[in-house]
């Protein structure tokens, strides 16, 4: 039986990568006492958290966090008329903290993510790995047999061609879980006591053109790359479908990297998944997810971008136009989604301008 690690005596990290360049952003609906656990790796970095549900309720964090907190109220006063595309009830209200983050890199973790342990027993510092796969290169283009060729102790095997070896900028790093697999409803139903206590000590480059299941509990990106497409989708209360929020934002980042020759990365780190969500409930918010995805992953299989989609958000336009004429014909809910993928951009510019060559000099 897998067990979280006990990180009680561990020190705070004092020399934090990229302590100043990275926002933690965690949705909830509750106390966030799970981040005593984490504090020796989280507490140096600034978190954004984003509290769903009923505004009114306090949520308490443990003290000697730096902290912004922001509830529905806030998402309609900062968006106005624009906050319609953020979700509610739903996780997926979490890309609220990526548009109004300012630094480099994101880093999102669920409140019911507790520290792994490696093999050793070592307290795995997720955050840690998560920043060591966005530092290195991807290699998206040419597979390589021994994984990640850029980790220590690793390197490309015979065969793989030189002018690909310097890879391409990681956008994305995905994280997996141990004990509380990311099923959904029907395999949570006939394996209700199945555990995951593999650890596979290894990183992969997704390769280009296929695409992948992210999950939004243990995910990191650079911002700065990526982020506008990091948009989960509009999901949860008064939508028909739920829990397809970070699937559709992965399949959205995979074809804008594919086209903007960006990597995604996925593997280690793991992070300790502490409890399953209940599978009935589930299944009536994936219901008609797990039949749309039949068609929804051939329209991404077979998206494609145009040459003067040179930025995220060009792309990102593009993919939504795509959007509402491929997916409309499934349920009026694409048009809905694909209206809300342009007002999250909308949103995202006048929050995040462009700089100026004025301010970009200062």
């Amino acid at each position: 039986m897998v067990e979280p690690a006990n990180t009680v005596g561990i020190p705070v990290n004092q020399t934090a990568l990229l302590k100043d360049e990275l926002d933690i952003v965690i949705p909830t609906i509750r106390n966030l006492d799970f981040l005593e656990m984490w504090r020796p790796f989280l507490q140096p970095y600034h978190l954004i958290i984003v509290q769903d549900g009923d505004p009114t309720k306090k949520i308490h964090v443990p003290e000697g966090y730096d902290y912004e907190l922001y509830n529905r109220n806030d998402i309609n006063r900062i968006l106005g008329p624009k906050a319609s595309c953020i979700s509610f009830k739903d996780s997926a209200c979490r890309c609220f903290g990526y548009m109004v983050s300012k630094k480099k890199y994101i880093f999102t973790i669920d409140d019911d993510c507790f520290v792994a342990k490696d093999p050793s027993g070592k307290a795995v510092n997720a955050l840690e790995q998560h920043i060591k796969n966005l530092l290195c290169p991807s290699s998206p283009f040419f597979f390589n047999t021994l994984y990640d060729p850029y980790r220590e102790g690793a390197d490309f095997v015979r065969g793989y061609p030189f002018s690909l070896r310097e890879g391409v900028s990681t956008a994305v790093s995905h994280g997996l879980w141990l004990n509380i697999p990311d099923y959904d409803a029907p395999t949570q139903l006939v394996k209700p006591k199945e555990r995951n206590t593999r650890y596979v000590d290894a990183v992969m480059t997704i390769p280009k053109g296929t695409l992948f299941p992210m999950c939004g509990m243990n995910l990191a990106f650079d911002r700065d790359l990526i982020g506008p497409a990091m948009y989960f989708g509009l999901m949860g209360d008064g939508q028909p479908i739920g829990r397809y929020d970070d699937m559709w934002a992965g399949w959205c980042i995979k074809v804008i990297c594919d086209h903007l020759s960006l990597g995604v990365k996925t593997g280690l780190p793991y992070i300790y998944h502490s409890k399953a969500s209940n599978p009935f409930v589930n299944l009536k918010k994936e219901y008609k997810g797990i039949f749309w995805q039949e068609e929804i992953i051939p329209f991404f299989q077979n998206v494609k971008l145009s040459k003067e989609a040179v930025t995220v958000q060009q792309c990102y336009i593009e993919l939504s136009k795509m959007v509402k004429e491929k997916l409309s014909s499934l349920d009026p809910y694409f048009d809905k989604l694909a209206d809300a993928m342009v007002t999250w951009i909308e949103a995202w510019d006048e929050l995040n301008p462009p700089a100026t060559a004025a301010t970009a000099k200062a």
